[in-house]
């Protein structure tokens, strides 16, 4: 081959690259050229890969981004979901959490309230062991896990729950919430998970409940010791009426908890953890239209966690860190989409982010918490264990 013509040849490949680089899709604004991709095996089945990406040329920029991506073979590893305290109060740090329970690896859960009495209680679906431990918000979906003996399995579903008092003779009566704040005229069901008492104020009544039967009730007390072995109903208003009105210690009442996933998941889960919205479904971006589900300064960039599945079951756990503009810079809900389908993901959902963003492996924070403060106590994590 003669010079002459090699030197085309690689100046057409040189003009070709420009041309490939110029045209390279864009997720959301987000270019998919990375400054800099390290992968590292945490264990058979599980790799770790850090992404460096965008302008990083001046000392702090608005398009940088620090992403932390776990991907798990559902066949080598096992999903946890653990509570803060192991209660529904209190919070805890991801970082004590994989600690505690001597996980390989760990991210951020759900939503939780970060205020008051109640710090740490989800805000959102919280089904565990097939008990339904908290509600769902705003019909925000929910992640269903089962980690079987032969793999894991993962699904993103909007969640309705229904959980009701069954009495003798007489209808059904719905109860309002399980283990939140009692509002005027609610009936509340508190659990022995939720906390040691009920943590409610004078001005309603709890009928406490053991082996499906009444054992007590007090009214104008508040905030009683939740048994081990039962359950306590707290009610005010209209509902306090209704509790003094039906109930009489030493009869029998049945409490029955139902739940309709849509849509239907394929397989028995050990649990589920509320988040939202879905950002993909069958491989295609999925936002959420909705009003009133999240606040207005949700859909700016934040730091960002995200639980993706792939149509080969491998499970994508990421964090994108943000607020720090001289490091990474957070991600809107459409560019947290981009990114999901571009590790390949065919269902993907939102959890929670902001300060709360935080991936953990081998006992070691490998992200960027956001909070001036450090790493943020949350109400709950999802704790990864090789088998």
């Amino acid at each position: 081959m003669s010079r002459l013509r090699l030197q085309v040849q690689i100046f057409s490949i040189i003009l070709l690259s420009f041309a490939l680089i110029s045209a390279s899709p864009r997720l959301s604004g987000i270019a998919r050229i990375d400054n800099t991709r390290k992968t590292d095996s945490i264990t058979a089945g599980i790799d770790h890969i850090e992404i460096h990406r965008g302008d990083q040329s001046q000392q702090e920029g608005p398009d940088r981004w620090l992403i932390n991506v776990l991907t798990i073979d559902p066949r080598r590893a096992r999903i946890e979901l653990a509570r803060a305290m192991d209660e529904m109060v209190g919070a805890e740090t991801t970082s004590s959490l994989a600690l505690r329970h001597n996980a390989l690896a760990a991210i951020n859960g759900g939503y939780f309230a970060t205020t008051g009495t109640y710090r740490g209680i989800p805000q959102g679906i919280f089904v565990q062991g097939r008990t339904i431990l908290s509600d769902p918000v705003r019909h925000r979906p929910g992640l269903a896990i089962s980690s079987g003996r032969d793999s894991i399995k993962a699904a993103i579903a909007t969640v309705d729950v229904k959980t009701e008092i069954k009495l003798p003779f007489k209808p059904p009566r719905l109860i309002n919430g399980v283990n939140r704040p009692r509002a005027d005229n609610e009936l509340i069901l508190y659990t022995s998970g939720f906390h040691r008492t009920t943590l409610t104020t004078p001005d309603g009544v709890e009928v406490i409940v053991r082996h499906q039967r009444v054992v007590a009730i007090r009214d104008h007390i508040g905030s009683r010791r939740i048994p081990n072995d039962g359950c306590i109903l707290s009610a005010t208003g209209s509902a306090r009426l209704w509790v003094l009105q039906n109930l009489r210690v030493g009869k029998p009442i049945k409490i029955e908890q139902t739940t309709q996933l849509t849509p239907p998941v394929p397989f028995n889960y050990d649990f589920i953890v509320g988040g939202g919205p879905q950002i993909v479904r069958k491989g295609q971006p999925f936002l959420t239209t909705e009003p009133g589900q999240y606040g207005a300064d949700f859909f700016k960039r934040n730091p960002r966690t995200a639980f993706g599945v792939k149509s080969d079951g491998t499970l994508v756990l990421v964090t994108v860190d943000g607020r720090q503009p001289k490091k990474s810079v957070g991600m809107t809900i459409e560019e947290l989409s981009g990114l999901m389908m571009e590790l390949g993901c065919a269902e993907a959902i939102n959890l929670d982010g902001g300060g709360s963003t935080t991936m953990v492996i081998r006992n070691h924070i490998v992200n960027s918490p956001s909070d001036a403060a450090g790493e943020r106590p949350v109400s709950d994590a999802l704790l990864v264990f090789a088998k």
